[in-house]
């Protein structure tokens, strides 16, 4: 898509997380989006000796310039390319011919740790050169590590039309029992419903696990997700939305992961903040997400490039999925978490949000 130019920075107050399960017999709901005060809401959370694993990646990537944008090749390797700038086409690389779109990402936890919950969520925009059925935003294919295709339906879609023509979705699944049973180690997700071709809004889709775990050898700490569908630009002061209680220590560790749709890389005076009870916000970045362009189109840990990720593209051209060293903001100690994401001169949607921080023992 192309920037959006904001009179005034407009936020959002949210604290979030992630969860899924396989092919439910239960329908999904179907909505807009959380009502207003009410933007995420906490989907998991435990107090628990072990963790949260992430596996991730975009779903479609550029085929062609459009205009006077930098080559695709070099876009892919992180240059500031936007999906706006490029027609848009599939990724695929499973080789399967019935599958029009399929990539691959590693999950990684400690050996011996037991997956207390896991949550697969998707999307992207339907609305581009093609336009794509909305009937198919609720079903996806996964294979898990070593195994073949099955079908994932989801227990919740979101949906949002923004005024450029971009018709975009989440969904979600809970997938516990899968990812219990199959453990870490390489997954693929395929036949994501999203559009590809060009158009002034852009194509732009993919999909990220979240799996909370036990572990015995790991730190206590409080695990936690929250997930909705919300504009970036929902309110002009923000929304707040309070996490529950979750004690921690000053000098505790932890990190916070954001799943968010078409941020786009090079825009400015974006922020992500996070507070200790009602303390001033704390910015979140690091060297692959910078201060004022935290949406920008990366799969990121802690600042490194995800790796196990096939295809690898360092710029994703509207999908995000990076996980942030919190530890800097936790130092007062506290028993709330805060969040903030402005979203200056870029409109993005924000999908999810999962964190782990050491508990107050």
């Amino acid at each position: 898509m192309v920037n959006k130019k904001k009179t005034a920075v407009r936020g959002l107050w949210c604290a979030v997380m992630c969860t899924a399960t396989v092919s439910l017999s239960t329908p999904a709901t179907h909505a807009s989006g959380p009502p207003a005060g009410q933007a995420l809401k906490e989907r998991y959370h435990a107090v628990q000796h072990g963790g949260v694993a992430r596996a991730a990646n975009s779903s479609i990537t550029c085929r062609k310039v459009i205009g006077n944008a930098v080559p695709c090749a070099s876009a892919q390797k992180g240059e500031a390319g936007t999906n706006g700038d490029y027609e848009m086409f599939y990724s695929d690389v499973d080789r399967d011919p019935n599958t029009y779109n399929s990539t691959r990402a590693t999950l990684r936890m400690p050996k011996g740790a037991r997956v207390s919950y896991a949550r697969l969520y998707w999307g992207g925009n339907t609305r581009v050169g093609e336009v794509k059925p909305a009937k198919d935003n609720g079903r996806v294919l996964i294979a898990e590590p070593g195994g073949s295709y099955r079908a994932v339906l989801a227990d919740t879609v979101r949906k949002h039309r923004r005024s450029d023509g971009a018709d975009a979705y989440q969904a979600s699944a809970n997938v516990t029992k899968l990812v219990r049973s199959s453990g870490p180690g390489r997954y693929t997700v395929a036949q994501l419903n999203v559009a590809m071709g060009h158009s002034k809004a852009g194509a732009w889709g993919g999909w990220t696990l979240v799996v909370a775990y036990e572990d015995s050898k790991s730190p206590l700490r409080n695990l936690g997700v929250w997930d909705g569908f919300v504009p970036s630009g929902t309110a002009s002061k923000g929304i707040p939305v309070a996490t529950r209680e979750m004690n921690f220590s000053p000098n505790a560790k932890g990190n916070v992961g954001v799943v968010g749709y078409d941020g786009d890389r090079g825009s400015a005076k974006e922020s992500f903040t996070l507070a200790a009870n009602k303390r001033a916000g704390t910015p979140l970045s690091n060297s692959a997400n910078p201060a004022g362009d935290t949406f920008n189109s990366t799969i990121t840990d802690r600042g490194r490039q995800e790796s196990g990720r096939v295809p690898a593209h360092v710029n994703t051209l509207g999908y995000d999925s990076d996980i942030f060293d919190a530890a800097q903001a936790l130092r007062p100690g506290g028993n709330r978490l805060l969040f903030r994401f402005a979203s200056g001169d870029d409109d993005y949607l924000l999908g999810a949000l999962f964190a782990q921080v050491d508990a107050r023992r």
